[in-house]
Parts: structure tokens; sequence; C-alpha cells
């Protein structure tokens, strides 16, 4: 037992004089066990290289190569999902400030989309209605967003698509599960909820008020 104790002594003397200094500056490389692919062998863009026949480093694309990503069809024309626009951002090019409308055009069939979208990730938090009385309210999150709240309502449209993308206070960002022009659809479909609340019956045609007040 005697010979054990000093033998892991000396074996934790020896990990501290090696590995005890880490983060202090030194030199010398430290000792990389494990390097997970740190320094991988790769070419720079357009640099030259022997390998293909032209001497370059970036190919042209095969022909016949299938792209991955389509347009993005906006009311100012199409737009890839790379490009700095306001329908990916939500933002102007260039700047941090919101849009204010919608760059897609507000069509029913884009409403109707919105509202799907809405039903699926938006009413288990903020209820179908959009007041916040979801489901997740009876759970006991009590801290969830009414989508009426005058603040709400005068967000731009660029803030609001901003919000379902990357998320605010507890509310996770959907970038990831829900596509970019869902996102606008649902930004379209909660501006119908806000108008169904706090719109007036005399922004109405004649003939919808006179079925109104039957």
């Amino acid at each position: 037992m005697r010979y054990f104790l000093l033998i892991y002594a000396l074996v934790v003397v020896v990990i501290v004089g090696i590995a005890g200094t880490r983060g202090s500056l030194s030199r010398k490389p430290p000792i990389e066990v494990f390097p997970d692919m740190d320094r991988q062998l790769k070419l720079r863009p357009q640099q030259p290289n022997a390998f293909f026949p032209n001497g370059i480093s970036s190919q042209p694309p095969v022909p016949g190569t299938v792209r991955r990503a389509s347009p993005i069809l906006t009311a100012a024309g199409p737009v890839l999902p790379f490009e700095d626009a306001p329908v990916n951002t939500g933002r102007l090019p260039g700047s941090t400030n919101f849009v204010e409308l919608n760059p897609l055009p507000v069509t029913g069939a884009l409403l109707r989309r919105g509202q799907e979208r809405f039903n699926i990730y938006c009413a288990p938090c903020h209820g179908p209605q959009g007041d916040g009385n979801g489901i997740t309210r009876k759970l006991g999150m009590t801290v969830v967003a009414n989508l009426h709240d005058q603040r709400i309502v005068e967000m731009p449209d660029g803030e609001i698509f901003h919000t379902i993308s990357y998320g605010k206070n507890l509310m996770q960002g959907y970038a990831a599960q829900i596509p970019v022009e869902d996102r606008w659809a649902i930004v379209a479909y909660v501006r119908v909820l806000q108008r169904s609340w706090l719109g007036h019956p005399e922004e109405l045609p004649p003939e919808l008020r006179a079925q109104l007040t039957r």
C-alpha cells in the first residue's frame, strides 16, 4: 500500500508538472493528445493548384449541377437566401433598421399558410387568438406576450420576423424550424389577428357592416 501511494503521488506530480501550466504564456507548443482536426490540409480560395489542369483551386460547378436554394419571390423580384435583403433579414440592407412592411405579396394563400404555421408553432404559447392564453399558460408558463399589446401592434413587420427567427427573452428562435416564406406568412397572419381585435366596424364596407350588425 505504501508503494502504491508513493507511485500515485509521483504520477500526480508528473501530470501536474506537464499539464498544470495550461493557460500560461509559452513559446513551446502545448501537448496535444487529441487535435480534433484543428489543422487540416485545405486549399485557399483562388490559390494556384497543380492538381487541376487549369491550375486553380476554386473550380466552377460541374455541368448539370442542381442548386440547393430556390429564389424567394418578393414584391421587388426574386431574392436568393444568401442575399442581404429584407426578406432574409427583416432589416433594411446595410443597416439595423427593421422594414416596416412584409416584403412578400399578402394573398389569401399566404394568410392561410400563415394561419396553419401559426397554429403549429405559435398557438401553444400565444393561443389561437394571439392573446397569450395558450396551453403553456395552463402548465404554469405565465410570461407569454399578448400579440395584441400596443407595443407589438406598433412593431414593424421586420421586427416581428426577427423575433420569430431569433427569439426574445424566454422565446426561442424558430429560424431552423420555419422557412423564411413561412415566417413572413406568420407575420401576415399575426396582423390579421390584430386587425380582428383592434379594428372598427366603420372600417368595413357597407355591405359587410350590415351583416355584422345582424
